[in-house]
């Protein structure tokens, strides 16, 4: 398994993951209306564009020793939480329908971490929002995430994201 950082070029394969992970995560949850939204919202070349260039969301591809794309994450620097550590947003983990089980999710997830660890030696807070209707929300619990909160995040189009935010504080290699 690679794991590289992708850009601009990588944005089709991006979509095309994204139309498979994402249809297959939320078409249970989501109605079709706000499924295609999300998916033009967060996936359209120009979102995407802006995302890895302007946004400063960082986006990484997991791929198989062959070149075959197996899964997507992405983390973006927001700031700091209220007791001045880097509060960084896992805005995106998703791995291929056909490839859950294989420990792909758990990669990307501890190279992130990994990641985070080095970027911020004095420690950090990691956030995501994950919908409550969402089966991943027990993986999030297995990689030591807790639940923080949750709430109801309008998108546009009348459409919202009901979310739990969960967190995990990184102590950055020094006992922190």
């Amino acid at each position: 398994m690679n794991i590289v950082r992708a850009t601009v070029n990588d944005i089709p394969t991006i979509q095309r993951m994204a139309d498979v992970v994402f249809r297959d995560t939320y078409a249970g949850i989501l109605s079709p209306d706000q499924l295609e939204y999300m998916i033009d919202w967060m996936y359209s070349t120009s979102s995407l564009t802006d995302q890895i260039t302007a946004e400063g969301k960082d986006f990484f591809i997991a791929t198989e020793c062959d070149g075959s794309p197996a899964g997507y994450v992405s983390i973006e620097e927001e700031g700091l939480t209220a007791d001045g550590l880097p509060l960084i947003h896992l805005q995106k983990i998703y791995v291929m329908p056909d490839r859950h089980g294989e420990g792909i999710g758990r990669s990307l997830f501890s190279f992130v971490v990994d990641r985070l660890r080095l970027r911020h030696p004095e420690g950090c807070r990691m956030e995501l929002n994950v919908n409550r209707e969402n089966t991943a929300v027990g993986f999030y619990e297995r990689m030591g995430m807790t639940r923080d909160r949750q709430g109801d995040f309008p998108i546009g189009n009348g459409f919202y994201m009901n979310d739990y935010i969960y967190a995990l504080d990184l102590d950055g290699g020094n006992g922190r």
